[in-house]
């Protein structure tokens, strides 16, 4: 009944995108010479004082194609450019082709007043005036991006827009960074940019551009300059402690040649590596080099707000990034980035863990130190022409981290200290040539990955499960993985009038490899076969995929359709254990994406895919692990497989007319287990986890949506979204079978406004709800609540001040629920040279505590953690 119940909506929906009437109006619009005008403006209403239906410009070729609804018998067609007589015409509203012919104006012009288009749209792209977004008190180009409508940065930095990660960040149509865009977000002058494009339905690869559509945007900075060279430095002081802060960062950018070096350094609270982290969407589906924390000391989670309020650090990060067009379309580029931090944190936390039959409470007062050392590079040569493709890219990574930490609880004070390195390396390799009238096309990625990772715990955990419930002195977990693996494989693209199919067959192998001891009171001898993991994990994969892609000669509809058949061996090997594990499984893994623009102004997808994921090492190992002080878990089970499901729909509409914006979606998704987990939960709060061979399931609803709004005559950008999620799954609980419901509901809504000459504002306020049932049981909900209110007073024309307020609320806790902040700052500036002198007051309350409280699948925690006090920091900045 579900299943059918889905496949009607998905049929709704796909009708729904038909069901206006609708007329495609087409042409050319050549000059008095017959040369073709690029950037014709067409415009189709109801009448000649009836509001727009649908517009469009004119490509290169001079070329349009203009969608309209509307039930009415006739339309009215306007078409201008700059220095000629508009044409204006009554026609049909039926689908049509005109060749029309635009006269030079003869008027005189006695006076012109040219205005900056805020937003102009030329076929996929569209263009921001930096210009007319940007606001006296903004600095970098990530400051205006934030008040274009259509476009969000999120908490971390990743670009959305319309709802989705952008895939490319160019700056002057070059990758610089791969996947890196913090690093020129965050420094690079607004001053220097004219213009921000969102390249819709990008396709990166030049030769693919034809063949394959993408539903993905990209953006592009687009400087005033064609040789820019600028950057910063800025260094400050403070109080409470002794406070600094230092950076450089020069930049060069010219058609040939890119390069962003910086040097940062503060114990501000500031986080510097929110800059280097990796956006890149090359590696989804790739197997892939990422660290894995198998070991952990007992954390704070992160509080929702500025990391300058709790982030207690002495931080160095030092990264060089370079690009050189060695010919046309050919690019070498390095990039290279070394973090050095230092952190402190401080807090308490409150867990309630529920269970079917009873309420278990742990206090928890946590001080930790954390320390990190990370080396990463990129080395990737690039050659993207209409004919070749070629990517090869080399990755080196080192990361030498350690942390340290004391839990005081009521009952105990335990001591924590992790040793947590980790290196790895891997190479990427893509290639694409035409041949003939096909393409044909290979791909390599190989990598490997080694860690040793050592937790130590003092005094005794779990005494009944390791000593015969006496207490001891110590416990010592052990850990050493490495991991290889290599994916290759090789295909041909061919286009059939409007289908193009691209089979493709390769292999993957990966060998991974585990060994682990649990040892007490720091003895050489391990305990006994149940703690201890030798453990050698073999898979390959055999596969065959055909992709078909249908692209519609109006590109209304664009289709792909994948279907993948593999053959996959799983082998597991243990020294402690004569039986091995083995699977072998051929699976089919089909997927559809299908994309119609509606009109003008919307477009709606649907999609849809069924595949398989079969259990990793880290879901493998037999013998029990202590993750952390309080969690010892293992899978004594056979080879996990789970089977997914996954059906998603939305919908956009984006009016650069009108600087309107909107988008929903809604996705579903539904996978069979066939091992089910089961949680045994202490009266002390520590946890045994394992895994059982059972059939389950869990389903999950998604919904989002988002909204923004630019007003030009008050100069404000308003950005409203929603999501809502609900999951269900089955777990055993302290032995008990329950099903457990967990609702998560987010509404955020944003202002940027220029209210006076003299007065700008920003507000955003965010609400969030969450609960866990299970089945008919209900426990306490969490509702969090966050209100950030910032106000600019601009002084005159080269000072400016500025005070923000902030507000955070949650139902959960007992008391001191609701925190506030206050901030001031105060800025002047000299043109030349170019230097901003700043001094800033934060947390002017002194605030010494922030509480917060969220929930997870079943448990709810409350966390406290002590702020850094009110301090004041002097600061220069140069411009160069």
């Amino acid at each position: 009944m579900k299943k059918f119940s889905l496949h009607f909506f998905l049929l709704f929906i796909l009708s729904a995108l038909n069901a206006n009437s609708q007329s495609v109006i087409s042409g050319k619009i050549n000059d008095e010479n017959n040369k073709a005008l690029s950037g014709a403006t067409v415009v189709i209403s109801k009448d000649s004082s009836a509001s727009i239906l649908a517009y469009g410009i004119s490509d290169a070729n001079g070329n349009f194609r203009v969608k309209a609804n509307s039930l009415t018998d006739s339309l009215y067609l306007k078409i201008s450019f700059i220095g000629y007589k508009t044409w204006t015409d009554k026609i049909q509203n039926q689908n049509q082709n005109f060749e029309i012919q635009l006269s030079p104006s003869s008027e005189e012009l006695k006076e012109v007043l040219v205005e900056s288009k805020i937003l102009e749209q030329r076929g996929d792209t569209l263009s921001f005036s930096v210009a007319a977004f940007k606001g006296k008190e903004d600095r970098v180009i990530a400051d205006v991006l934030k008040k274009m409508p259509g476009i969000e940065i999120k908490p971390g930095g990743q670009i959305y827009y319309q709802g989705k990660p952008i895939q490319k960040y160019y700056i002057e149509g070059l990758d610089l960074l791969e996947g890196r865009y913090n690093l020129a977000n965050e420094n690079l002058a607004a001053d220097d940019v004219s213009k921000v494009e969102i390249l819709e339905n990008h396709q990166p690869i030049k030769l693919l551009d034809s063949l394959e559509f993408s539903e993905r945007a990209s953006l592009n900075i687009k400087l005033k300059n064609n040789i820019t060279t600028s950057g910063t430095a800025e260094v400050g002081v403070g109080t409470a402690p002794l406070l600094w802060k230092s950076k450089i960062t020069p930049m060069l950018f010219t058609k040939k040649r890119q390069a962003i070096v910086t040097y940062q350094s503060n114990n501000t609270g500031s986080d510097v590596s929110r800059e280097i982290r990796d956006f890149s969407f090359e590696n989804l589906g790739d197997l892939n080099i990422g660290k894995t924390n198998w070991l952990s000391i007992q954390q704070l989670s992160e509080p929702p707000f500025s990391q300058e309020r709790w982030l207690d650090n002495n931080v160095h990060l030092g990264s060089v990034n370079f690009l050189q067009r060695l010919k046309k379309d050919v690019d070498f580029k390095v990039n290279l980035s070394y973090l050095n931090d230092v952190q402190q944190q401080r807090g308490r936390s409150k867990t309630s863990f529920f269970t079917p039959t009873d309420t278990i409470n742990l206090t928890e007062n946590i001080r930790n130190d954390l320390f990190v050392n990370t080396l990463q590079s990129k080395f990737t040569f690039e050659k993207n022409t209409k004919k070749n493709y070629l990517k090869n890219q080399l990755e080196l990574n080192g990361f030498w981290d350690s942390q340290r930490g004391i839990v005081n609880r009521p009952d105990a004070e335990i001591d924590q200290k992790l040793s947590n390195p980790f290196k790895a390396v891997r190479n990427k390799l893509r290639f694409l040539k035409t041949l003939g009238k096909q393409l044909i096309t290979f791909r390599s990625n190989t990598g490997y990955t080694e860690s040793n990772q050592q937790l130590g715990i003092i005094p005794s955990q779990f005494p009944e499960l390791l000593n015969d419930g006496e207490d001891y002195n110590q416990l010592d977990q052990y850990l050493n993985t490495s991991h290889f693996f290599s994916d290759n494989s090789a295909g041909l693209t061919k286009a059939l009038g409007k289908f193009t199919f691209a089979p493709k067959i390769g292999f993957s192998i990966e060998n991974e490899q585990l060994n682990s001891s649990l040892v007490k009171n720091g003895n050489t001898r391990v305990l006994d076969g149940d703690f201890e993991n030798r453990l050698d994990f073999f898979s390959s994969e055999i596969y065959l995929q055909n992709t078909v892609r249908f692209k519609s000669k109006d590109e209304i509809w664009n289709l792909r359709l994948s279907t993948p058949v593999s053959f996959k061996t799983f082998k597991l090997e243990d020294e402690n254990f004569t039986e091995d594990r083995k699977l072998e499984r051929i699976v089919f893994e089909p997927n559809f994406y299908l994309d119609k623009k509606i009109s003008a102004f919307w477009e709606g997808s649907i999609s849809g895919g069924f595949n398989y994921n079969f259990g990793n090492i880290q879901q493998l190992y037999y013998a029990y692990i202590l993750t952390n002080y309080r969690n010892l878990q293992r899978y004594n089970a056979p080879i996990s497989e789970r089977e997914n499901q996954n059906y998603s729909t939305s919908i956009s509409y984006r009016n650069p007319i009108k600087q309107l914006f909107l988008s929903g979606s809604y996705s579903f998704n539904r996978s069979k287990n066939n091992l089910l987990y089961s949680n045994q939960i202490g009266e002390d709060g520590n946890i045994v986890l394992q895994a059982i061979e059972r059939e389950n399931f869990t389903n999950s609803n998604n919904f989002n949506v988002n909204g923004s709004k630019y007003f030009s005559h008050l100069h404000a950008t308003l950005k409203i979204n929603t999501q809502y999620s609900f999951i269900t799954r089955e777990q055993l609980l302290n032995g008990n079978y329950t099903e457990v419901k967990n609702k998560t509901l987010s509404l955020n809504a944003n202002l940027d406004a220029e209210i006076f000459s003299w007065l700008s504002t920003a507000y955003d306020a965010t609400f969030s709800f969450y609960e866990t049932s299970f089945e008919n049981e209900q426990f306490q909900q969490v509702e969090t609540t966050k209100h950030t209110l910032g106000l600019f007073f601009f002084l005159t024309d080269n000072q400016y001040l500025n005070a923000e307020a902030e507000y955070y609320g949650n139902s959960l806790s007992e008391a001191n629920g609701s925190n506030y902040f206050m901030n001031l700052g105060y800025q002047y500036s000299l043109k030349k040279p170019k230097i901003d002198l700043n001094i800033s007051w934060n947390n002017i309350l002194n605030t010494a505590e922030f509480i917060t409280a969220y929930g997870n699948e079943f448990s709810y925690v409350e966390s406290r953690y002590e702020l850094r006090p009110s301090q004041v920091v002097a600061s220069v900045k140069f411009s160069f």
